[in-house]
């Protein structure tokens, strides 16, 4: 487990080592959760990541004659 240090202006730095098995990229940005007394952080996914991932759901819509 990595210790960090909060700065002065609430700031921390992700540790090298975690960054880079998370892939973490400068601009990328972080989701913060709380989970009980820790703070979650976790990278934001494009909403691309979730093409497929319900395989073999049935995405056609039946529509009235009047939509298109």
């Amino acid at each position: 487990m990595e210790t960090v240090t909060v700065s002065p202006k609430f700031q921390v730095v992700i540790p090298k080592d975690l960054r880079r098995q998370l892939n973490i990229q400068i601009g990328q940005k972080l989701k913060a959760r709380v989970r009980g007394e820790h703070i979650e952080l976790f990278p934001e996914q494009p909403i691309s990541v979730a093409r497929g991932f319900l395989p073999g759901l049935d995405s056609t819509v039946e529509r009235e004659d009047d939509r298109v």
